[in-house]
């Protein structure tokens, strides 16, 4: 059923929907024609105006119209839709022969760059690394060492106990009593780990920090030959010209005990704000094995001398790259880390 008004409005629906080139024109046609406000929807308002013997022709056939386009838009809808989804997926298309993108690159940690570099200097001076239990006995810990329980040393070192005996070590001496025990000499090893003391953490301090320790034992080992160790290190470490220097000091293992600075590898000696106008800069304590000591690994301190040195890690880092809170090592900014990729 057919008539003239609903035809020429159908007609014009028919030609915008073939002349739509997307979903958006689609919609417009829709919109224009079939919408609350369309042609053919304001038509099908009109009906009560119309003499009553007209109005089941008009009705039928606007009704019969409305269903063909709403058909005629859903197919051509569904076909511009399908054709938009092949357009987007071939700009979308990879293009295998464009360069491809790099993801970032790790980097180590700065203390594992300087604990990995002091390995390989004592490495190619014959020394091997030791690694040894993190929670160990007050015994190596402290009394093997030539530090008893009443002793004024244990102060400096606040420690974190589990019982009266097992503790969380608070240097990594203790591996030295280990190896010394299992061993008869010569000894030569280079104990780096991490250990605990009841610190606050601060610009310098943590209660987690990680040290390495050197030890030498075998017959007419000197003073000498740990000076010319650590000065050898110090040069490799710090730059050529660096120079180290001994302080008098006191360790109980050992005897006689020194500190030692390597020269400002800033200022080179003069002064600077980095080595406080003093033109040294501290890296640790040494000297040689105590007697006792020895006695207590069961060795013959008649027989052996050995020379020990102890240093922390996060020291020698923060000399090392010029940082200025040893907290930065330990918060895992990577805006920080990345700087020694």
């Amino acid at each position: 059923m057919s008539h003239p008004r609903v035809d020429l409005i159908a007609g014009e629906a028919r030609t915008a929907i073939a002349a739509a080139r997307g979903a958006s024109e689609l919609e417009q046609a829709r919109v224009r024609y079939l919408g609350r406000q369309g042609a053919l929807t304001l038509l099908l308002r009109s009906l009560g105006t119309l003499a009553a013997g007209e109005r089941p022709r008009v009705g039928a056939a606007a009704n019969e119209a409305k269903r063909e386009l709403e058909a005629l838009l859903e197919a051509r809808l569904a076909e511009a839709r399908a054709r938009e989804r092949r357009e987007a997926r071939g700009r979308q298309r990879l293009d295998l022969t464009l360069p491809g993108r790099r993801p970032p690159r790790g980097s180590l940690h700065p203390l594992t760059l300087v604990r990995d570099r002091i390995v390989e200097i004592f490495a190619g001076l014959g020394f091997s690394v030791a690694e040894g239990q993190e929670i160990e006995s007050d015994y190596n810990n402290f009394e093997a060492l030539n530090i008893p329980r009443d002793h004024p040393a244990r102060d400096m070192q606040d420690t974190f106990y589990f019982s009266e005996d097992t503790l969380l070590r608070t240097h990594t001496s203790p591996v030295q009593v280990r190896v010394m025990k299992a061993q008869p000499p010569p000894v030569r090893i280079i104990v780096p780990g991490r250990t605990y003391r009841r610190d606050v953490a601060d610009a310098t301090h943590s209660p987690v920090f990680h040290q390495v320790e050197g030890l030498a034992v075998d017959r007419n080992i000197s003073m000498g030959d740990l000076k010319g160790t650590l000065a050898l290190f110090a040069r490799e470490m710090f730059g050529p010209g660096s120079s180290i220097r001994f302080r008098p000091s006191f360790f109980p293992f050992t005897e006689p005990s020194a500190e030692f600075d390597v020269g400002c590898f800033l200022c080179h000696g003069g002064g600077c704000r980095f080595c406080k106008q003093s033109g040294w800069l501290e890296i640790g304590g040494s000297g040689m094995v105590h007697p006792q000591v020895l006695k207590n690994v069961g060795y013959d301190p008649e027989e052996v001398t050995g020379w020990a040195f102890g240093m922390g890690i996060e020291r020698i880092a923060l000399l090392r790259y010029g940082i200025d809170d040893i907290r930065l090592l330990l918060e895992n900014d990577l805006r920080f880390l990345g700087q020694f990729a």
